[in-house]
Formats: C-alpha cells, sequence, structure tokens
C-alpha cells in the first residue's frame, strides 16, 4: 500500500524589523509633529484672534450706524442729518424710497471701508507678532542645530574628544547626533590606533638605528681600519643617520598631532631667536643672510613644539634658497589678537599649485626624495600640525621673484 509523506510544515515568514531595535511608541514627539503643531497652533491662534477682532469691528460699526442715521423724524417729517444725505422736499413717495436707500447704501460703504482699513491694519499687526513669534520658537526647536554645526566646527579644528550629547524628545534630531557621535568616536579611537602605532614603530625603530650609529662610529675611529672601509662606513652613517631624522620626525609628527594640553606662556621671538642660532651655522656656510624684526608675541603653547615650527621653516628657508646672495628674513609681532611668525627667503620660483603638496609629508618641490641633504620630507607637515594643535594655522605664498613666504598665526 503506497504511503504518502505528511506535507514539511513552512517556514514562518521573516520579520522586516529588527528585534534588537527597540519598541518606540506610534507617534514619537519627533521635530516634524513638533514643528506641525507648532505652526499648526500658531495659524489657529492667529486664525482666532483675527476672527475676533473682526467681529468686534462689525459690531462697532453695526452700533455706529444705527445711532447715526442719516435722517431723523421731525414732526412728521424726515429731515436729513448730514451733508450727503440729500431728500426730496417735495416728490412721491417712490423718489422718496429712492433718495433714503441712496443714503443708507453711502452710510453702509463707508461703514465697510472703515471695516477694511481696521482689519488691514489688524492683520498687519498680528503678522508681525507672528512672525515674531515664530523666529522666536522656530530658533528653540532647532537649536540642537546649533549644537550639532558648533560640534562638527570644533571638531574641524581637530579636537576629536569632543562630543555632542544632546538630550530631548526621542526625534530625528537626537538620532543625527547619536550617529554623529558615534562616527566621532570611532574617528577618534582610529586616529588614536594610527598615532599609537605611528608612535610605537617609530620608538622601536630608535633602539637599532641608535646601536648601528654607536658599531659605526667605533669602527670609523680605528685609525687602522682600511681606507675602502671608512668610506662605507661614513656613508653608512650618512644613511643611519637620515634614518634617525625619520625615525624622529615621525615621533613628533604623531605627537604635534594631538591637542595641547599643558599650556605655558611662550614669545615667539624668543623661539624664533633659538631656531636663528641653532640654523645660525648652516646659514653661514651657504652664504645665506638672516634677518628681520621679532617684536613680543606671547601666546599659551608648548614652548618646544613652537621652536620646532620655528626652526623647520627657517631650515627650509636656509636650505631652498639660491646659491650667492640669499637671504632670509624672520619677523614675529602680535597683531589683531593673534601672534604672527613670518618666514620669507629668496629661493627658486614655486608654482601656486605646489604651495599644498609641500605640506604633505615625504612631499618636496620637484620630487626629490632620495639622495638629498635637505632632510627627510617632513618639517612642513610637522609644522602644520603643530600648528593646528596649537588652534593656528600656517599659510604658504610664493614670493614675487622666487621664494616662499610662510605667515603662521597662532590665538594669544
Amino acid at each position: 500500500m503506497p504511503t504518502t509523506s505528511a506535507p514539511h510544515p513552512q517556514a514562518p515568514p521573516k520579520p522586516t524589523w529588527d528585534p534588537r531595535d527597540p519598541v518606540r511608541p506610534l507617534l514619537r514627539p519627533t521635530i516634524r509633529i513638533r514643528l506641525t503643531l507648532l505652526y499648526g497652533g500658531m495659524f489657529l491662534i492667529a486664525g482666532i484672534l483675527l476672527l475676533s477682532i473682526i467681529y468686534l469691528f462689525t459690531a462697532q460699526a453695526l452700533s455706529d450706524s444705527a445711532a447715526h442715521l442719516p435722517f431723523k423724524i421731525v414732526e412728521g417729517k424726515v429731515q436729513p442729518t448730514t451733508s450727503w444725505c440729500e431728500l426730496p422736499v417735495q416728490g412721491t413717495g417712490e423718489q422718496f424710497n429712492d433718495a433714503v436707500s441712496v443714503c443708507l447704501q453711502y452710510q453702509s460703504d463707508r461703514a465697510l471701508e472703515d471695516l477694511l482699513r481696521r482689519s488691514l491694519f489688524a492683520l498687519l499687526g498680528l503678522s508681525i507678532i507672528a512672525f515674531a513669534f515664530g523666529y522666536a520658537m522656530a530658533g528653540r526647536v532647532l537649536s540642537p542645530l546649533g549644537r550639532i554645526t558648533r560640534t562638527a566646527r570644533q571638531v574641524a579644528g581637530s579636537d576629536l574628544a569632543r562630543r555632542i550629547e544632546l538630550d530631548g524628545p526621542d526625534d530625528e534630531l537626537k538620532e543625527l547626533a547619536d550617529t554623529f557621535d558615534e562616527m566621532l568616536e570611532r574617528l577618534e579611537r582610529a586616529f588614536t590606533a594610527q598615532q599609537r602605532f605611528v608612535a610605537n614603530a617609530s620608538h622601536e625603530l630608535r633602539t637599532p638605528l641608535a646601536i648601528n650609529r654607536t658599531l659605526l662610529e667605533v669602527h670609523l675611529s680605528d685609525p687602522g681600519a682600511p681606507v675602502e672601509l671608512q668610506q662605507l662606513g661614513k656613508t653608512l652613517l650618512a644613511t643611519n643617520e637620515r634614518s634617525e631624522q625619520l625615525v624622529e620626525g615621525l615621533l613628533l609628527l604623531a605627537r604635534s598631532d594631538n591637542q595641547i594640553i599643558e599650556r605655558k606662556a611662550v614669545d615667539l621671538a624668543e623661539v624664533a631667536d633659538r631656531a636663528i642660532d641653532q640654523t645660525h651655522a648652516e646659514a653661514l656656510a651657504k652664504g645665506v643672510e638672516i634677518r628681520g624684526e621679532r617684536g613680543p608675541a606671547v601666546v599659551q603653547g608648548n614652548g618646544v613644539l613652537l621652536e620646532r615650527i620655528a626652526l623647520n621653516l627657517l631650515q627650509n628657508a636656509v636650505r631652498y634658497n639660491v646659491p650667492e646672495g640669499g637671504w632670509v628674513q624672520v619677523d614675529t609681532e602680535a597683531q589683531h589678537g593673534q601672534a604672527v611668525l613670518v618666514v620669507s627667503n629668496t629661493g627658486p620660483v614655486v608654482p601656486a599649485y605646489e604651495i599644498d603638496n609641500l605640506f604633505e609629508p615625504f612631499r618636496r618641490l620637484r620630487q626629490e626624495r632620495t639622495g638629498s641633504d635637505k632632510g627627510v620630507g617632513l618639517g612642513l607637515s610637522i609644522a602644520r600640525s603643530v600648528a593646528r594643535a596649537h588652534g593656528g594655522r600656517i599659510i604658504a605664498e610664493p614670493r614675487e621673484g622666487g621664494g616662499l613666504v610662510m605667515r603662521v598665526t597662532l590665538p594669544i
């Protein structure tokens, strides 16, 4: 006897909603509902007020019309009471009725004109009040957007620790603020991990480089070493020194990307003088004159990092200069609530479209990367990073005739 298999039960349909989402009420106090209630309520109140005012004006007009008729009856005769109401002295009843109708129509027209004029003034007054009230209430309802915008501007200044933390009803604005906070948290973790990796990797590289330098210096100090070995040792020592500069630059770049927490009063004039002292020998060897006027310009920041800005800009100005008769001008001053450091120099002509590339790590003019004695390509990147960490900025402009003008502005 053939057997029939029982039909397989169908699997239940998958839910279209995420069971992990919290259950929300059907009518949430969203920004759309709040704006709808606000402007709908304002329109209703304004309509009620306008209707009430028109009703009062109409009642007053009817009362005035009843109290001031254009004619009156004296001893059985109808006499006009106004100059614009003309009644026939003698005539038929039809002529008299027509004249009375004209007077009443004229009085009605005057009452309607007066009512219209008053209603227009009332509408104008209510419109001004409604616009002012609506502007104030809209600003109050949309104030979370201003808070989100201010936080975004602070984050744009490299302060990823900022959060909106918006409280209030669970509406679209709060969802936007919470999403923005989550994005900032992920960005902060990513940047922190990146900086920690660079710092750790650079720190781990310093030890073998220091050992290599020590071994090379020991071998080079041996007077009995062959000439070929000494030449090779000098080449390796120069390469090792370049690698150490790169590692130190990466360490400083990772450090300067963070916001400066401990700040002290630092005079940019003193910072510039110290940088000039450290660059004086190199400038003298290249025949570059260092000049300028350094006025007091005190800022709150880290003196070591600010000195690195001046030193990097000054070294670039000396190294990228003309072979003969070159100069570097270093000026500091305080103006318009900001401390300004300006480093300008003679040198090769720099195209305007190359300016932004100069601030990128390992980028130099005309793509110099290896075999150069002008650094490792991190100087301007470090200077820009330090300036941002202090709430300032660096602007580079091509100088007429060749060279650059570097302007550092920092808040006082």
